[in-house]
């Protein structure tokens, strides 16, 4: 491996509790605009994009285009690199009760089209985080030296060579948005997603309810989220009983959100006590903070729709077919 990172927190037999490889991502980019194909395949989203006002591709949505507006500069270079990150657990084991949680970190690059940007020959990994558990809070410690590399690509750039037109050019790369499931969404957002406030839109204004008997939080109020006209307004007993004519909240806009964390000094580490700040809906100022563009981004962080979709067919098809351990349908559920 290029690089690695340990945690200075020893084990009994002074091995580390985890250990983090990096693969710098600047010469994986080289070696990508080295290839004449995929060099040209690069500029996609420039060249070879339909421009009908549908949405099939990340060059689509608004976000693209208000960073060309903001960063004209970086926005007239099409082949400037706009990534994806992604970071989820899982336990290479399979289903062994082995105590091990391995985070790989992945970038996808959105210059591509959409036939090539989840082919796994493009997809990058980055990083490796090992160990007996999650990273938690503190996968900002790992994230570091990604980000640095990353700051570098904004700031300065890196001189590359473009096999599929003959010549050195000065490459910058972002960080787009960042795609996870909710619990890797507050690792990386530094929002507490647990609790009653669990909603990062919502914060304090969350609307919930605690079981009686199961004593789960649920969150209700989802109607105002749909639009003013739709039937589910009026559907009150199928939902808490209330006819909801609010409207829905809006998402807090990147300077808002870095107002609310600058002040918040991060202890990391797992052994640290609770304290009263852990109490905090926002509980750490998140390194992507130190991208200088990362406040000017609409949307920062996006929910993965497999694992959402995933889940909530599980419980559906679960509770339909009353199966044990997986149904919804009992006393601890109200």
């Amino acid at each position: 491996m290029d690089g690695e990172c340990t945690d200075d927190v020893p084990k009994t037999n002074n091995r580390p509790t985890k250990v983090c490889w990096y693969l710098p991502i600047i010469p994986m980019f080289k070696r990508l605009f080295a290839s004449a194909d995929d060099a040209s395949n690069l500029i996609w989203h420039s060249v070879g994009k339909k421009n009908d006002g549908l949405l099939r591709h990340p060059a689509d949505s608004p976000q693209w285009k208000t960073i060309d507006h903001l960063y004209p500069e970086f926005g007239t270079e099409p082949r400037n690199l706009r990534l994806g990150l992604a970071s989820d657990g899982m336990n290479p084991f399979g289903k062994l009760s082995t105590n091990h949680s391995s985070w790989p970190v992945l970038l996808m690059i959105y210059n591509l089209p959409p036939w090539l940007c989840m082919k796994r020959k493009y997809i990058m990994l980055c990083m490796m985080i090992a160990g007996p558990r999650q990273p938690g809070n503190d996968i900002d410690v790992y994230l570091t030296l990604l980000i640095e590399d990353l700051r570098k690509l904004w700031v300065d750039g890196v001189d590359v060579y473009d096999a599929n037109v003959g010549n050195t050019f000065v490459v910058h790369a972002m960080i787009f948005c960042t795609v996870n499931d909710f619990p890797a969404y507050g690792n990386l957002s530094g929002y507490n997603f647990k609790g009653h406030h669990a909603c990062p839109i919502c914060e304090n204004n969350t609307s919930f309810i605690q079981l009686k008997h199961g004593k789960k939080t649920i969150y209700t109020r989802h109607q105002r989220f749909l639009k003013h006209y739709h039937s589910y307004h009026r559907l009150n007993k199928a939902f808490n009983g209330t006819h909801e004519t609010d409207g829905s909240p809006e998402p807090l806009a990147g300077h808002e959100v870095y107002n609310r964390v600058k002040d918040i000094v991060t202890v990391f580490g797992k052994t640290r006590r609770k304290d009263h700040a852990d109490k905090n809906i926002w509980k750490k100022r998140s390194v992507f903070f130190d991208l200088p563009y990362w406040t000017n981004l609409h949307v920062r962080h996006c929910l993965d729709v497999i694992h959402i979709e995933k889940n909530v067919c599980d419980s559906l098809i679960g509770t339909l077919l009353n199966i044990k351990g997986k149904t919804k349908d009992g006393l601890k559920y109200s």
